[in-house]
């Protein structure tokens, strides 16, 4: 293939004779289990093409998911206005990232960041192991 964007509408579309599903937990199972180690979750660009239902996503955040990366390219204004409602509500991490892969992709590295307060917040959060300095 000549870009990511067409092996990803080619061999690597899950309706591709070529795609190799592979097993993986639910985003619920996910946050429990990352909480369960003493981790903190944050969902990535969740207010993208296919954001979550509100019921789900406060399904995960009773589950314990704290926050959200609403710092990323990704995110529409309408998506992000909608998740920072649940911020300010209950109290919630927000991080930023450039999701940085390299050229072929439009980000670029360091286009979002995260505050030093919410990383903090993260590094705070954490019960599994120290943070590596």
């Amino acid at each position: 293939v000549k870009s990511r964007a067409e092996a990803f509408a080619g061999p690597l579309h899950p309706a591709s004779p070529y795609y190799v599903s592979h097993a993986a937990p639910t985003p619920l199972e996910a946050v429990i289990e990352i909480a369960r180690a003493g981790g903190v979750s944050i969902i990535a660009h969740p207010a993208g093409r296919g954001t979550m239902p509100e019921h789900a996503i406060r399904e995960l955040l009773d589950a314990g998911l704290a926050g959200f990366e609403l710092g990323h390219r990704e995110n529409t204004a309408t998506g992000t206005a909608r998740l920072q409602r649940l911020v300010e509500e209950r109290d919630l991490i927000v991080t930023g990232s450039s999701d940085y892969h390299g050229a072929g992709k439009p980000n670029r590295l360091g286009e979002n960041t995260t505050d030093p307060a919410m990383v903090a917040r993260i590094v705070g959060a954490a019960t599994g192991s120290a943070p590596v300095v």
